[in-house]
């Protein structure tokens, strides 16, 4: 494999359907721009992902997805490649409720040149864990070798959307045996910084470092994973972080929220990767003001209904015209909807208070 992981911002595209669960193309193409703002906002784009309610969807508006997606950053590439000659990436979730959906959509993915295909190992229900290595030594190494395919993979680990009877992660074995494939290139995953290490440490038996990136799921992580020490204490905390993670820190984050704040995700990246502490703590107040604004009571308990508010906070924005979120997604309510939007519209009032206006994310006419 002649393939560098791409580090930085990887956004998990929002889907844009009607009422009816069918993906609305014209607005699906303005999310993709939206992502990208100008080069300031995605390094990757992750279409078909959990955010963008992969299981929700029938795998037919999946591919329609794939299709939308790869053209459509290959158009916005094309008309940015003089001022930002580092181009975005599409990465494509070809995620399934069965191997043959997922073989189908990875054989769609080769066709398309995507520029790399993500697949969720444990939400695929008919492939018990033991049948794991062998479907990925076997099956998608045949259909790869069939299609002279360098295309990369990388592995998906969300406790979210196991199927029943499945453990929440991938075990670090499994991940140890996936690493010899030369197509496997690294790992998403929403995990404590242990997990993280203990994949680092599997692959590293097959991988040189740098040929395996992971990348981080749970991304408010960021935050403090990066953080510089100056203490004794804090000198003790770094040291057993690179420790966990096996002096192989994660390249890049993977965040929801960023569909709707994605200029203030990237700076949130460079300044965390940089070790720029004051600017860290401007950005986590921002990024932690969006998580807390998602959360709703019902009934006496506290739900988050992220996948919702960012479609929302997007419509707000203009940058989509509906927010409309597939059957068994959790909506907004009229009242939450309410609450949401003078909520975040303070938020953005706070973002415009406290940040360089390069880093505010624009609409599509301020950007192209």
């Amino acid at each position: 494999m002649n393939y560098t992981p791409k580090t930085g911002l990887n956004v998990p595209a929002v889907t844009i359907v009607d009422a009816d669960g069918k993906v609305i193309a014209e607005e699906q193409r303005k999310v993709f721009r939206h992502l990208v703002q100008n080069g300031r906002g995605a390094d990757m784009i992750f279409g078909v992902g959990t955010t963008g309610e992969w299981n929700r969807l029938a795998n037919v508006e999946r591919q329609r997805v794939m299709e939308i997606q790869v053209d459509e950053v290959r158009r916005i590439n094309l008309e940015l490649a003089k001022a930002n000659p580092q181009s975005v990436e599409a990465w494509v979730g070809v995620n399934g409720k069965t191997r043959q959906e997922i073989l189908d959509n990875l054989d769609l993915a080769i066709r398309l040149g995507v520029d790399a295909a993500v697949i969720a190992p444990l939400a695929i229900e008919d492939l018990p864990e033991g049948d794991i290595v062998r479907f990925f030594q076997r099956d998608i190494t045949d259909l790869l070798e069939a299609a002279n395919s360098q295309l990369p993979i990388f592995l998906y680990d969300n406790a979210d959307i196991a199927a029943a009877g499945q453990p929440p992660h991938i075990r670090t074995q499994i991940v140890k045996h996936l690493s010899r494939l030369p197509w496997v290139c690294g790992l998403k995953v929403s995990a404590t910084r242990r997990v993280l290490g203990n994949y680092t440490k599997a692959a590293l038996h097959y991988k040189q470092p740098g040929e395996f990136a992971i990348y981080v799921g749970n991304a408010m992580l960021i935050f403090n994973l990066y953080r510089p020490s100056h203490s004794l204490w804090d000198r003790f905390r770094e040291g057993w972080r690179d420790y966990l993670l096996n002096d192989t820190p994660p390249v890049g984050v993977v965040s929801g929220p960023a569909n709707c704040m994605p200029r203030e995700w990237q700076k949130a990246w460079r300044v965390c990767w940089a070790g720029d502490e004051e600017l860290t703590d401007v950005y986590q107040e921002i990024c932690e003001g969006f998580e807390a604004i998602c959360g709703f009571d019902e009934n006496g308990q506290r739900v988050k209904k992220t996948i919702a508010c960012v479609k929302y906070a997007m419509e707000i924005d203009g940058a989509i015209a509906s927010s409309e979120v597939c059957a068994g997604t959790k909506a907004l309510t009229a009242d939450q909807r309410a609450i949401f939007k003078e909520r975040y519209l303070a938020l953005r009032e706070q973002v415009k208070r406290s940040i360089d206006p390069l880093w505010q994310t624009k609409s599509e006419r301020q950007n192209f």
